[in-house]
């Protein structure tokens, strides 16, 4: 039985890490960006999301042993939020999108 609870810490850590590594390549992300990206794109200011991201990246590292407990994951969760909303928004403003501008796909 000792093998399983290992496994599973060992996957909550692994867990932990990912989550923590997402947060702080959010932040980064919004650090690198404009602020006047931020209001072009009809989103909350650049301090406020580094304020948010910010914290993302302290609450965890705090629970990177608990990643699935509420506050790790309301970390993860708001780093998830800008990731697939505000950045997308920023590059598009920006003309970083993926898309191919020439034929209008993918």
């Amino acid at each position: 039985m000792g093998f399983v609870y290992n496994l599973q810490g060992y996957i909550v850590i692994g867990l932990g890490l990912l989550a923590l590594a997402t947060e702080v390549y959010a932040f980064g992300h919004a650090l690198t960006q404009r602020p006047d990206a931020f209001e072009a794109a009809g989103k909350k200011t650049k301090q406020f999301w580094l304020l948010v991201l910010g914290l993302a990246v302290l609450i965890g590292f705090v629970t990177v042993f608990n990643v699935l407990g509420l506050i790790g994951l309301l970390a993860i969760v708001a780093a998830g939020i800008y990731l697939a909303d505000v950045k997308p928004a920023l590059e598009e403003v920006l003309g970083r999108g993926g898309r191919n501008r020439s034929h209008g796909r993918w």
